[in-house]
């Protein structure tokens, strides 16, 4: 009867367990998709950040060798992602191919400027720094007119920092959720043990000897549920950079890096921190509260 008895135990034992490292997993797989798109979510704003540019009509007496030169001093500068020059002749077949027709052939001559199209790093791209960027090339004594999409910059700007926020309050709020839920997991499992516990402290057994082995346990099904999570991801990073390439999520190491870290790191510190006071709290009960 007693080895029936004990075999029930372990099998529920480990049935707890199994259902503690999928309430992990599950967990930590939601926060970690929700992770993904959050530190994603700064590269695809960048993308469509470095897609703007400043564009910037030479006067007709700028010679070839100034304009080199000068394309040259804008390659070199902080804000600088990339420069292309667009000559007159250039521009005109351009513009003529937008418009169907060669509207050369009307007006006799080229009334269009040699340009340069000056692509900005993701940070310059904010409507103050573009002003300042602006002001300056107006002073310049090769730039006859300064133009970009002002309202275009700030409607970027501006959603940019609208969903950024909802992000970081989803986030928190999913991570916050996490904590709850695996806090609620382990508590559960070490409420099953809390006569053992006791009557190991009524046996003379120290606190923190009684909360070692429940930590490590804690620690160990949390890092099997980050595995398992990570597994998740990685099913979903590996799709995602399928079908979606232009986010090059496998090249991006430095992502992939934070999101395993991330992972790893909460798995550890939740189920310490759950189980410390967890085990604290049945550690500081009198016998006769055990049974409420």
């Amino acid at each position: 009867m007693s080895s029936k008895f004990d075999t029930y135990q372990k099998r529920r034992l480990k049935s707890s367990y199994f259902s503690v490292i999928i309430s992990i997993a599950l967990v930590l797989f939601m926060v970690g998709v929700l992770g993904l798109i959050l530190l994603k979510s700064t590269k695809v704003a960048n993308h469509f950040k470095e897609k703007v540019a400043i564009n910037l009509f030479l006067k007709d007496e700028v010679s070839k060798k100034e304009i080199r030169g000068f394309t040259a001093f804008l390659e070199k500068e902080p804000f600088t992602k990339k420069v292309i020059y667009i000559s007159k002749s250039q521009a005109a077949r351009d513009y003529s191919r937008e418009i169907g027709e060669d509207f050369l052939t009307f007006l006799g001559k080229n009334p269009l400027k040699n340009g340069v199209d000056i692509y900005l790093k993701a940070d310059y791209v904010t409507s103050e720094k573009m002003l300042a960027l602006e002001q300056r090339f107006q002073k310049n004594a090769f730039v006859a007119d300064v133009t970009y999409d002002k309202p275009l910059i700030q409607l970027l700007t501006k959603n940019i920092q609208r969903i950024s926020f909802w992000l970081l309050v989803l986030s928190s709020f999913f991570a916050l959720i996490a904590i709850l839920l695996i806090n609620s997991s382990i508590r559960l499992t070490i409420y099953s043990k809390r006569f053992n516990i006791k009557t190991m402290q009524m046996v003379g057994a120290t606190k923190s000897f009684i909360r070692k082995p429940f930590l490590w346990r804690s620690i160990q099904l949390g890092m099997l549920g980050a595995l398992l999570s990570l597994i998740g991801l990685a099913i979903i990073v590996y799709y995602v950079d399928k079908y979606i390439p232009a986010l090059e999520l496998l090249k991006d190491y430095i992502t992939l890096v934070y999101l395993v870290s991330g992972v790893v790191v909460s798995a550890f510190l939740i189920t310490l921190i759950s189980t410390f006071f967890a085990t604290q709290r049945f550690l500081n009960l009198q016998t006769d509260e055990l049974y409420y």
